[in-house]
């Protein structure tokens, strides 16, 4: 069984058993392949029209079904790496452990958000940016850039405090633990994450950025938190709702799935709190 752990408790050999995956992934085209998927998402993904992965009450078993996808990659290149997940209520700053030059490396300079140490910095040579949103080839960041601050873990409490999945509009305008996780209303979780972050994390190719998968790794625990929490109120809608994925509607791209598949994540992992 898989275990996700807190990337704060991995050893020095499961991140680099990591970052060697995921060099493996880039080297051999597949990773990019994630990262046009999730791109062309986020394009086509609308408020007015039909909405999968963004914008929607599938945000979260999409998500799920995307970073399953993307752990069975890793783990067909090393079969003991799992997906780590931040907590950014604890880990707040960029001196935090996941910005150190043995794994992540740490935020872009000032003047082009290029990314100078670390295994995903240009001068490593070994993470160009394929999947680009302008005509730059070297990962980007700015964590923290103009003031802007992580959400806090009273700021989580108050989202896993809500009852109600989803509601009409069924998208960001929509109140709801799934619209105030995703970030478009409240306190803004998820997408204020993308923000701090900066550089590709803040355009639709942000799977550009590693810490992407750590960052939805943890959107994907505090989902299953609430499902805890709240064991009466499922996914909403149930049926017949025009332009977003009902309860038993399978999602693209895969066509396979339905969120209702993916409701429990136990058969496939577990966290280790």
């Amino acid at each position: 069984m898989t275990v996700r752990k807190n990337q704060s408790a991995l050893t020095a050999d499961e991140k680099r058993r990591f970052v060697a995956a995921l060099m493996e992934l880039k080297r051999s085209g597949r990773y990019d392949e994630f990262v046009t998927t999730h791109n062309d998402f986020i394009i086509s993904d609308t408020d007015n029209g039909e909405r999968t992965g963004h914008r929607s009450p599938s945000f979260l078993p999409w998500h799920r079904r995307f970073l399953l996808e993307f752990e069975r990659a890793l783990q067909s290149v090393d079969a003991s790496v799992a997906l780590p997940y931040w907590d950014w209520t604890v880990d707040r700053t960029p001196r935090a452990s996941l910005w150190a030059p043995d794994f992540l490396g740490g935020t872009g300079r000032e003047r082009d958000g290029r990314v100078p140490d670390g295994p995903f910095a240009a001068s490593a040579g070994n993470w160009a940016i394929n999947v680009r949103v302008d005509g730059r080839t070297f990962l980007r960041r700015s964590l923290g850039s103009g003031g802007r601050q992580l959400p806090t873990a009273a700021e989580v409490e108050s989202v896993l405090s809500m009852q109600t999945y989803d509601m009409a509009p069924w998208n960001s305008g929509s109140d709801g633990f799934r619209n105030h996780l995703e970030g478009w209303r409240g306190v803004n979780l998820h997408n204020r994450v993308h923000v701090w972050v900066g550089g590709h994390m803040a355009t639709g190719a942000s799977p550009n950025d590693p810490v992407f998968w750590l960052h939805h790794a943890y959107i994907d625990k505090l989902w299953a938190e609430w499902q805890q929490r709240h064991p009466g109120s499922g996914y909403l809608p149930v049926s017949g709702t025009p332009n977003v994925i009902d309860l038993n509607e399978t999602m693209r791209p895969w066509h396979d799935t339905s969120p209702a598949d993916l409701l429990d994540h136990t058969p496939h992992y577990t966290f280790d709190a």
